[in-house]
């Protein structure tokens, strides 16, 4: 008798421990999926532009844009492959360190020039120059001096003395995006935060738009660009921002710190400052090119 009721409490025991972890597998594989199901909601690993890559979260959808604009060419920005870190200007990889999601596939040379403000400037002037308007492609020195593109292809160069500059006949006119990518090294050489902040118009953070910049002039100062949005049936904006940092390195598609479920896309429903993984900006520290 005593054989018979061991055995039956063996039984109820073991069956028991298996329920439990049964219940434990079903839960551990529901909040799998659940958190699967999430990012693919909004990452697309295989996505080789921003637009690929980056679903709206679920209730948005993306701003209509202009063909050729600068809003679509941002949000058409060409990526490296996923999980590919940044590179810094000597070779060296950036770790994502809870800062960045993506890497834009720029190619930034060998020299610490593309910082903060420069990968900002090279979208403007890249922008412009894909579309034929090279007098447009002008900057401003830190001295005030107007670099401008327009003088370069002339066979122009700038020659620069303590805080003066001025143009001398160099070269041949040309026109080539290898002319292009010097005139932009020595805009990147004399050109920061400081003087970008200058040239560029205030905009009032409920009018921001794709190519709008958060910027912050001084040494350091620091800038990122807004390259796209989505807005929902109540007008609630969300945005994808990018930057480059100190030292030269690739430009990086952000994370958002305050909001793992929507990121990388930023909102600033319930918020009066911008925090990004390496800054934080006023809300009127938002500009726009002319």
């Amino acid at each position: 008798m005593k054989r018979v009721l061991f055995l039956i409490a063996m039984i109820l025991v073991l069956t028991g421990c298996d329920n439990v972890a049964e219940k434990d597998i079903v839960y551990e594989n529901e909040v799998e999926n659940s958190a699967n199901e999430k990012v693919y909601e909004i990452l697309n690993e295989n996505g080789n532009t921003i637009k690929e890559r980056y679903k709206t979260p679920e209730g948005f959808k993306r701003i209509d844009v202009d063909e050729n604009s600068f809003g679509e060419f941002l949000r058409n920005q060409k990526l490296k492959p996923y999980g590919e870190k940044a590179l810094y200007y000597d070779g060296r990889e950036k770790p994502f360190g809870n800062v960045y999601e993506s890497v834009l596939d720029v190619d930034i040379g060998d020299r610490d020039l593309h910082q903060c403000a420069d990968a900002i400037m090279l979208l403007r002037a890249e922008y412009l120059y894909s579309i034929g308007k090279f007098e447009e492609i002008k900057f401003n020195f830190v001295s005030g001096f107007e670099a401008k593109y327009s003088e370069w292809i002339k066979g122009n160069r700038i020659k620069v003395e303590r805080n003066n500059a001025s143009y001398y006949k160099k070269t041949e006119a040309s026109n080539t995006y290898e002319d292009f990518r010097n005139f932009m090294d020595i805009v990147f050489a004399y050109s920061s935060t400081l003087s970008l902040e200058k040239e560029l118009e205030s905009v009032g953070i409920d009018d921001m738009t794709i190519g709008d910049v958060f910027i912050v002039g001084g040494s350091p100062g620091h800038a990122v660009i807004v390259v796209d949005m989505a807005e929902n049936e109540n007008g609630e904006k969300i945005f994808l921002l990018a930057q480059s940092y100190m030292p030269a390195q690739q430009t990086q598609i952000l994370l958002n710190p305050n909001d793992k479920d929507i990121s990388p896309w930023y909102s600033l429903k319930g918020y009066d400052k911008l925090v990004t993984p390496q800054w934080t900006f006023e809300l009127d520290q938002l500009k726009r090119f002319n």
